[in-house]
């Protein structure tokens, strides 16, 4: 790292450091030589005229007292110039601010950060004693006193000082032209003004959630300034944003932060009838801090905030206002809070057509009013993270991005409703078409489509189909998910089989849960985020996160009965309210979402339901008794449906295997093989699978055990590893074990397992 040069005013101060060393032969060059040679300089004599008449004289007697106690070498060794361990250490700290920040060359301020910066040095105890532990104070008048003997050169300090600060500001009245209009918001822009018209207090603070127009409001009251539309009171008033990262960047040393503060504060004042901008005002709490004795940003702005010449305007979200700002007590009590809620779709409608004509001339597109109307809607309810009307906004921009760089065929540069369904789909990972509310084909055919793929559970399918429909329709409350359904059945019966094809033919993601990870109290944490202090809090909720990535998906809990029962206090909010919140107070929104619980309960009373005399209870009535002895009745009761779904029988077993079979098939064809089984054969495997207490699941292991073998074998090192035709028989009756077993017929080969 190349060494910075110093100024010239520094090197004086170091050579006439060396000069005092030499004087009191001493044999190394110290701090205290180099604070007595920063005495004899003006500016840094002018920097103690607010701390005393006798202060700098005093620092530079008990300077001199110290170096006279000091061991003296012999004459003619006091021309070494080696540096003390601390003398080396005030310059590199010198050094490294330079470098790290926008300077050029090492400075007095520099070398006087580096005194400071010592510990058990004498050099800093005396400066310290010498401004009476103000050093914060100090620094900001030693840097006042250097700035002013810079600007020293043609026109006048004072003049360069009223200049300085303007450039650390931006002027909102000559941005107007160029930030798109307030539109709406009159009942916030009023309350604004008549704030900023009191007497007291006159400092208004807009609270709300990112992207609903906070800084669009400010804008607004600009352009009414500018405009005149405003009380005599605000008149040719200038509203200033003050940008806290600009006022940080490049501060040097302590009190240079201050002064910048101070020179912004006192130029706005002097322009008088001024409104200073704060945007993330809750950033003013701990800004500028560099200790505990110090102060921020919110201290040093509350004597203009009291005085009321100047006035300020606030704005900050609701999270970082509980978070930060509101422990400040004393600067909240200076402000006015308004606020600002987000608006309705109607109200976005409003204002995007006011927007609109900005947008076209941008992108050179047309966007039709009723696309601006499906964009609001759709924005508001498939995204949920964000707010309107910022989401809206952004939609709107980027399908006029898009239609402005991909112009269409038959309808040019018009942007229609179902490019902004393909860029929503994008954003909230759903299929467009599902996002068609005109497009109904699809929904109308969806049973159809699930029975296609799922056997004997006809009734079962009905009712998860028609509680969807019906919410499609808008028949159920909206703060509600799409489907809060529960599954019951015995296992390998096609629970599960049904919540995959429907997330398939809804064209959305499944998300699934195992229930059985969850048995334990202190796990069932992990669903929503661990609390503060404990293991896990920074990684968030389990589910939250899920649903916040993925909004609108089909949601299973599989074996809902085997997790801890404090599961369901969180699954009632969700059924109710469709939000849930997580351990750092951010929201999940399952209004898109359908959510199946699956549960075995009551399976095993259902086969005992017909045995005994005269029994006569069917099943399902079975199980649904056993259901609401295991759930709450206010968890049952929060259910769109409950859907028992039957046993297994022969029947639907034998569909369930000819979809196997073809499943497998599709699988041997890639390695070029195809696939035909005899009749007794396929009834062999049925009567080997099909079993009431395991379900589908059995016919799975059949296959796996007496099938897959046969042709994997084949496939590696028999006939078919090019391919070819295979046919599964049955064999004779083998008489050692008198049982049948599947054959293999391949190019009239006769295999036997």
């Amino acid at each position: 790292m190349p060494q910075p040069q110093y100024t010239q005013r520094a090197s004086e101060a170091l050579q006439r450091t060396i000069k005092i060393k030499q004087r009191y032969r001493h044999e190394f060059i110290m701090p205290e030589h180099l604070l007595l040679a920063l005495t004899e300089d003006q500016s840094f004599a002018f920097s103690f005229d607010e701390f005393g008449d006798n202060c700098l004289r005093d620092l530079s007697n008990r300077l001199v007292a110290f170096l006279s106690d000091v061991e003296q070498v012999p004459e003619d060794a006091g021309s070494s110039l080696e540096l003390s361990e601390q003398m080396q250490q005030v310059l590199q700290v010198a050094a490294t601010q330079v470098v790290s920040s926008s300077a050029d060359h090492i400075d007095i301020p520099h070398l006087v950060e580096g005194i400071l910066s010592l510990e058990d040095s004498q050099a800093r105890y005396d400066l310290e004693l010498a401004v009476d532990g103000a050093v914060e104070d100090w620094m900001s008048m030693l840097i006042s006193c250097y700035e002013e003997e810079d600007s020293m050169t043609g026109e006048s300090g004072e003049t360069r000082h009223e200049e300085a600060w303007r450039t650390q500001v931006v002027c909102l009245n000559d941005q107007v032209a160029s930030h798109n209009p307030l539109i709406g918001r009159e009942a916030e822009l009023e309350r604004t003004i008549q704030v900023l018209c009191r007497k007291e207090k006159n400092n208004p603070l807009h609270v709300g959630e990112p992207g609903v127009g906070k800084t669009a409001l400010v804008y607004g009251l600009a352009a009414r300034i500018v405009e005149g539309r405003v009380p005599a009171r605000l008149e040719k008033s200038r509203i200033y944003q003050l940008d806290l990262g600009t006022l940080l960047a490049g501060t040097q040393f302590r009190g240079d932060f201050e002064k910048r503060i101070k020179t912004i504060m006192e130029g706005v004042r002097r322009e008088g009838n001024a409104i200073v901008y704060i945007d993330e005002i809750h950033n003013l709490v701990g800004a500028g801090r560099t200790g505990d004795g110090s102060m921020d940003a919110s201290n040093m702005l509350k004597p203009y905030l009291d005085a009321g010449d100047i006035r300020f305007i606030g704005s900050t979200t609701y999270e970082e206002f509980n978070r930060f700002f509101s422990k400040s007590r004393g600067i909240v009590r200076r402000f006015q809070q308004i606020d600002i809620d987000e608006p309705s779709v109607d109200e976005t409608v409003r204002i995007i057509m006011g927007l609109k004509a900005k947008y076209e001339e941008f992108h050179h597109v047309v966007y039709p009013d009723e696309v601006i109307s499906y964009a609001v809607s759709a924005s508001a309810k498939f995204v949920n993270d964000r707010f309107l009307p910022d989401k809206a906004i952004d939609l709107i921009d980027e399908a006029g991005a898009y239609r402005e760089i991909h112009p269409s065929e038959e309808l040019g540069n018009v942007v229609d409703k179902a490019l902004v369904s393909e860029i929503l789909s994008k954003v909230c990972k759903v299929d467009a078409m599902a996002m068609k509310e005109e497009d109904n084909a699809s929904l109308e055919t969806l049973q159809t489509r699930i029975l296609e793929r799922i056997y004997g559970q006809d009734e079962a399918v009905r009712q998860v189909v028609e509680a969807i429909q019906m919410s499609k329709a808008g028949l159920l409350e909206e703060d509600k998910p799409l489907a809060s359904l529960l599954f019951v059945g015995p296992t390998g019966v096609g629970k599960t089989e049904v919540a995959k094809v429907l997330a398939q033919e809804m064209g959305v993601q499944l998300l699934r849960f195992d229930m059985s990870e969850y048995t334990e109290k202190h796990t069932v944490a992990k669903l929503i985020g661990s609390p503060a202090g404990y293991v896990g809090y920074e990684d968030g909720g389990l589910l939250t996160d899920a649903i916040r990535k993925t909004p609108n998906c089909v949601l299973l809990l599989d074996e809902i009965e085997k997790a801890h029962p404090d599961i369901y206090n969180i699954l009632l909010q969700v059924m109710d309210y469709a939000r849930l919140t997580d351990n750092k107070g951010r929201k999940a929104d399952f209004r898109n979402v359908v959510l199946i619980m699956t549960s075995n309960a009551g399976a095993q009373y259902a086969s005992q339901a017909s045995v005994g005399f005269g029994a006569r209870v069917p099943a399902g009535e079975a199980m649904m008794r056993q259901v609401k002895r295991t759930f709450k009745p206010e968890f049952i009761n929060r259910l769109s449906a409950t859907v028992v779904f039957n046993d297994m029988d022969r029947v639907m077993a034998g569909m369930i295997l000819d979809k196997k079979l073809r499943e497998l098939s599709q699988k041997l064809e890639v390695r070029k093989v195809t696939m035909t089984m005899t009749e007794d054969a396929r009834e062999w495997l049925l009567a080997k699978g099909f079993t009431r207490e395991y379900g589908a699941r059995e016919l799975d292991r059949v296959i796996a055990h007496d099938l897959k073998p046969l042709l994997m074998r084949e496939i590696l090192f028999g006939c078919l590893r090019d391919g070819g035709h295979v046919e599964i028989g049955l064999s004779s009756e083998d008489s050692a074990s008198q049982a049948k077993q599947l054959i293999l017929n391949s190019k009239n080969t006769l295999l036997s397992t």
